[in-house]
Protein backbone atom coordinates (compact mmCIF):
# COMPACT_ATOMS: atom_id res chain seq x y z
CA UNK A 1 0.00 0.00 0.00
CA UNK A 2 1.65 3.15 -1.17
CA UNK A 3 0.52 6.19 1.17
CA UNK A 4 0.08 9.63 -0.80
CA UNK A 5 2.67 12.07 -0.66
CA UNK A 6 0.34 15.09 0.84
CA UNK A 7 -0.35 13.10 3.64
CA UNK A 8 2.84 11.61 4.19
CA UNK A 9 3.73 15.25 4.14
CA UNK A 10 1.38 16.50 6.52
CA UNK A 11 1.34 13.55 9.02
CA UNK A 12 5.25 13.74 9.67
CA UNK A 13 6.03 16.57 11.37
CA UNK A 14 2.96 15.70 14.27
CA UNK A 15 4.56 12.11 13.83
CA UNK A 16 7.63 14.04 14.61
CA UNK A 17 6.70 16.13 17.64
CA UNK A 18 4.63 13.11 19.53
CA UNK A 19 7.61 10.78 19.39
CA UNK A 20 9.45 13.50 20.51
CA UNK A 21 7.49 14.43 23.19
CA UNK A 22 7.33 10.61 24.55
CA UNK A 23 11.02 10.50 24.62
CA UNK A 24 11.03 13.80 26.52
CA UNK A 25 8.20 12.65 29.32
CA UNK A 26 7.42 16.19 30.66
CA UNK A 27 7.09 17.41 27.04
CA UNK A 28 3.52 15.50 26.55
CA UNK A 29 1.79 16.83 28.77
CA UNK A 30 2.54 20.45 27.34
CA UNK A 31 1.97 19.06 23.82
CA UNK A 32 -1.13 17.62 24.33
CA UNK A 33 -2.32 21.21 26.28
CA UNK A 34 -4.45 23.60 23.97
CA UNK A 35 -3.93 25.39 21.09
CA UNK A 36 -0.58 27.08 19.89
CA UNK A 37 2.13 26.55 17.62
CA UNK A 38 5.02 24.42 18.17
CA UNK A 39 8.26 22.80 16.39
CA UNK A 40 11.15 20.72 17.47
CA UNK A 41 14.44 22.68 17.94
CA UNK A 42 17.67 22.29 16.88
CA UNK A 43 18.65 21.38 20.80
CA UNK A 44 16.15 18.33 19.35
CA UNK A 45 13.28 19.56 22.51
CA UNK A 46 9.62 20.53 21.64
CA UNK A 47 9.26 24.34 22.13
CA UNK A 48 5.64 26.17 22.07
CA UNK A 49 4.69 29.43 21.13
CA UNK A 50 1.41 30.44 22.64
CA UNK A 51 -1.49 31.64 20.45
CA UNK A 52 -1.04 35.43 20.65
CA UNK A 53 -0.53 37.67 17.76
CA UNK A 54 2.61 38.98 17.25
CA UNK A 55 6.49 38.13 17.09
CA UNK A 56 7.79 35.56 18.97
CA UNK A 57 11.55 34.33 20.20
CA UNK A 58 12.06 30.71 18.46
CA UNK A 59 13.70 29.64 21.21
CA UNK A 60 16.45 26.91 20.55
CA UNK A 61 15.80 28.28 16.78
CA UNK A 62 14.46 25.31 14.49
CA UNK A 63 14.96 23.59 11.26
CA UNK A 64 12.91 20.72 11.45
CA UNK A 65 8.82 19.97 11.56
CA UNK A 66 6.38 22.22 12.95
CA UNK A 67 2.63 22.18 14.27
CA UNK A 68 0.29 25.27 14.19
CA UNK A 69 -2.62 24.30 16.71
CA UNK A 70 -3.80 28.09 16.23
CA UNK A 71 -6.27 29.79 14.16
CA UNK A 72 -3.45 32.31 12.96
CA UNK A 73 -1.49 32.18 10.01
CA UNK A 74 2.48 32.01 11.30
CA UNK A 75 5.49 33.36 9.15
CA UNK A 76 8.68 32.02 9.88
CA UNK A 77 11.72 34.47 9.77
CA UNK A 78 15.50 33.34 9.61
CA UNK A 79 16.15 36.89 11.90
CA UNK A 80 15.49 37.70 15.57
CA UNK A 81 12.82 39.76 15.85
CA UNK A 82 10.32 38.60 12.67
CA UNK A 83 12.97 41.02 10.90
CA UNK A 84 13.40 40.37 6.79
CA UNK A 85 11.83 38.28 4.26
CA UNK A 86 9.74 35.30 6.05
CA UNK A 87 11.61 31.91 4.92
CA UNK A 88 8.16 30.12 4.92
CA UNK A 89 3.86 30.26 6.05
CA UNK A 90 2.14 27.80 8.16
CA UNK A 91 -1.50 27.88 7.44
CA UNK A 92 -3.58 27.50 10.61
CA UNK A 93 -4.46 23.93 12.22
CA UNK A 94 -1.84 22.52 9.52
CA UNK A 95 1.47 21.06 10.06
CA UNK A 96 4.08 21.27 7.78
CA UNK A 97 8.25 20.20 7.52
CA UNK A 98 10.23 22.91 6.79
CA UNK A 99 13.76 23.11 6.28
CA UNK A 100 15.05 27.23 6.20
CA UNK A 101 16.74 28.09 9.72
CA UNK A 102 13.81 30.04 11.96
CA UNK A 103 14.98 32.17 14.30
CA UNK A 104 11.32 33.80 15.33
CA UNK A 105 7.80 33.19 14.19
CA UNK A 106 4.70 36.05 13.58
CA UNK A 107 1.48 35.19 14.34
CA UNK A 108 -1.32 37.10 12.48
CA UNK A 109 -5.01 36.66 11.84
Amino acid sequence: MRIHHTIRTAVGPALLLACAAAAAGAAAPALAAGPDFQYIGQDDRVHSVPAVKGCHAAEGGSSRGVVNHTGLKAALYRDPGCKGNPVAYVLPRTSAPVSPYFASVRLSG
